[in-house]
């Protein structure tokens, strides 16, 4: 499974983004997909993940609220809808997605397989 993440972008307080991550190889319904983020100088940090087979979508508190993750299994891609951002949104976006990760491992980046290769949101205050 290869996915590739799109969508990052320079944005002013207040304002939104829409990151996309396709996902290609195999059908993606799957998959639990998330969102991750890692800032300068920080660990990497779980944003949002949207379960497989219609399993559910959970959030961190820091952008429950304010992001929305989505998918369209029949185009084997996950959206990551942010508004309201904040400069402190400000990181590199990941992408990954694994297929037998059990609920009580969706936050931990090191239980994803398959990665992508991250997109740049800057938030500007």
């Amino acid at each position: 499974v290869q996915l590739q993440a799109s969508g990052g972008g320079e944005v002013q307080a207040g304002g939104s983004l829409r990151l996309t991550c396709e996902l290609s190889g195999r059908a993606s319904r799957r998959f639990a997909v998330a969102w991750f983020r890692q800032a300068p100088g920080k660990e990497r940090e779980f944003a949002a993940v949207t379960r497989g087979n219609g399993g559910g979508s959970y959030y961190s508190d820091s952008v429950k609220g304010r992001f929305t993750i989505s998918r369209d299994n029949a185009k084997n891609t996950v959206f990551l809808d942010m508004k309201n951002l904040k400069p402190e949104d400000t990181a590199v976006y990941y992408c990954a997605a694994d297929e037998r990760i059990i609920l009580s491992s969706l936050w931990q980046a090191a239980n994803y397989d398959y990665w992508g290769q991250g997109t740049q949101v800057t938030v500007s205050s």
